[in-house]
């Protein structure tokens, strides 16, 4: 009876400082949210010790690494290769704004040289700190940057482990002090906000551990503080955007919305499905089935299949951030690169229909998508029509001026009716991945 009455209290706690949290974001802020609507694809990163074992980044928690073995990786762990010059000029290559790199992931190493842990990349044999040289490049190269934080822990004895679904399996035995461990996520913060010049936004990842399944409420075990540690963030970088990979509907002090591996309002995860909000929205895949480097996974996913996310992605509205494991020894892997520049050279052509484009104006349809620009439309068929001599647009109010193919500018003609406006294609020769038409209003 008293665990029940503990966890009501608890519940009710943190119900009323959510509720009670107002958040009124900087004209910076605002500036930054539709820059970043803008931007439309992305590189996510994942990469730290678990690179060198070569089964993905959670492999500490699924085999039961002692946090004690576990620990001799850093003496292993060197990446000698690693050239931020290379990582972000492949991210260019590839058509992608900006970058989101792991500084801390759920094994609590620190990808940057922060002074409150031994736990990190300047005590390894490579000694240099990864983060600042990746974000003086990102800089010099007009790439943003995003720092994906953890806020679980599968190594620190302070994280509340005992009420936590994973990391069970790691050796410890004290008992948490969770005052201690939100004091040091605060630190560290604070180091990456102060010590790394602009940072575009926190990606926080790691809510979910603390929120039992069975809980139809979702609240957590623990109170995370999220008012105090938002706040701490704006505090520093007004303009930093905040968002916090929960599966839940955003709260106040968050900037822009995370889907995993899903579509917005989509949840073939089975995690996913939560409320599609009106903040900028992001999804993020993997180009094999790993998110850290996975030796012997080769489920690569073809460059059409990863262009045909980002399209369906930007007709939702969400920018596309798209994940690379790194090998232990710095370098991006060739399938990786390979593909990415693939998708760079249909970028090049076509980027125009995805850039500074909004989704959202019409529901998918069963030939593809459409996203706009000013007075502009376009509609990208990804799915062969049904009927192959034109595409049917249903719900189309304003008048349409022209109509015309994206790439060759060849006029295409239209009927626009009441319920919507028939697209007669003509001879055109539909393309494997994408047939673009622009639509002027």
């Amino acid at each position: 009876m008293k665990k029940v009455l503990s966890s009501l209290v608890l519940s009710c706690i943190i119900t009323m400082s959510l509720q009670a949290q107002t958040y009124t974001p900087s004209e910076g802020n605002l500036k930054n949210r539709k820059e970043f609507q803008d931007m439309k694809f992305g590189m996510f990163i994942h990469f730290g010790p678990y690179s060198v074992l070569g089964n993905g980044e959670w492999v500490m928690n699924n085999t039961n690494i002692t946090v004690s073995e576990y620990g001799r990786l850093i003496n292993v762990f060197n990446p000698q290769d690693f050239d931020a010059k290379k990582w972000v000029a492949i991210a260019k290559s590839a058509g992608m704004k900006y970058i989101t790199f792991t500084t801390r992931h759920h094994d609590s190493f620190s990808n940057f040289d922060t002074k409150l842990s031994d736990w990190k990349i300047t005590n390894t044999h490579f000694k240099r700190d990864l983060l600042k040289e990746l974000a003086d490049e990102c800089h010099k190269q007009g790439i943003k940057l995003f720092c994906y934080y953890s806020l679980l822990d599968w190594t620190r004895t302070d994280y509340q482990y005992q009420t936590g679904k994973t990391g069970k399996g790691t050796g410890r035995t004290q008992k948490g002090d969770w005052n201690s461990y939100i004091s040091f996520m605060k630190g560290q913060l604070t180091e990456l906000l102060t010590n790394y010049g602009e940072i575009t936004g926190i990606w926080f990842d790691g809510h979910w551990d603390q929120v039992d399944p069975n809980d139809k409420t979702a609240t957590p075990k623990v109170e995370w503080h999220y008012i105090e540690i938002y706040k701490l963030i704006h505090s520093i970088q007004p303009d930093c955007l905040i968002t916090n990979n929960r599966h839940q509907a955003p709260l106040p002090g968050e900037d822009f919305q995370a889907f995993e591996k899903d579509l917005p309002g989509g949840n073939t995860t089975g995690w996913g499905g939560e409320a599609v909000s009106q903040l900028p929205l992001e999804t993020c895949e993997t180009m094999n089935e790993s998110w850290g480097y996975n030796i012997t996974d080769r489920k690569y996913k073809s460059t059409k299949d990863l262009l045909h996310y980002m399209i369906n992605a930007a007709g939702l509205n969400a920018n596309f951030l798209l994940n690379i494991g790194p090998m232990p020894d710095g370098t991006i892997q060739p399938e990786f690169v390979s593909t990415l520049g693939e998708i760079g050279d249909w970028m090049k052509k076509n980027g125009a229909s995805i850039y500074g484009t909004r989704g959202g104006v019409l529901k998918p349809q069963e030939w593809g998508v459409v996203t706009a620009k000013d007075k502009t439309w376009y509609a990208h068929i990804i799915n062969k029509p049904k009927q192959e001599s034109y595409i049917f647009i249903p719900d189309v109010k304003n008048k349409i001026k022209n109509c015309n193919l994206f790439n060759t500018k060849t006029e295409l003609k239209f009927k626009q009716q009441p319920e919507g406006v028939f697209v007669y294609l003509g001879n055109t020769q539909i393309d494997a991945v994408d047939t673009i038409l622009e639509i002027h209003f």
